[in-house]
């Protein structure tokens, strides 16, 4: 009679480690790529938020007049507001109404890892003629 083997070969062995790095090496991608997505999305997120706090200031700290306004908030974070008027209309419509639109630009720009980003929110609003 002959006994059955109780423990594991060495050729078992070897293909449980292969299968346990390639199981490790797509998790760790996973989670790499999970970390990378979550700090490209808080890079957006704090530029959103400062292109609409700065947008919330036009009309309010700043005068709704035609032209630009820039800053940079910490070392990374530089943001642009340039107001424009609207084209309205003919001589009537300016005689006749005592305000006019404008149109109301915030461009924040941003670098990470090694690439500038941006974006732009923009708003009509409506002010007193100049």
């Amino acid at each position: 009679m002959r006994k059955l083997s109780r423990g594991m070969t060495l050729l078992e062995i070897l293909v449980a480690f292969v299968i346990l790095s390639l199981a490790m090496s797509v998790i760790l991608r996973i989670f790499s790529g999970g970390m990378r997505s979550a700090t490209v999305s808080e890079g957006y997120s704090r530029a959103i938020y400062l292109a609409q706090s700065r947008l919330a200031t036009v009309g309010v700290e700043r005068p709704l007049a035609p032209g630009e306004d820039s800053g940079q908030v910490g070392p990374n974070l530089k943001w642009r507001v340039s107001i424009v008027p609207v084209d309205d209309g003919g001589e009537a419509d300016r005689l006749l109404m005592p305000v006019r639109q404008y149109l109301v630009r915030t461009n924040v720009a941003w670098q990470e890892d090694g690439h500038d980003k941006q974006i732009e929110l923009s708003s009509l609003r409506i002010g007193p003629r100049q």
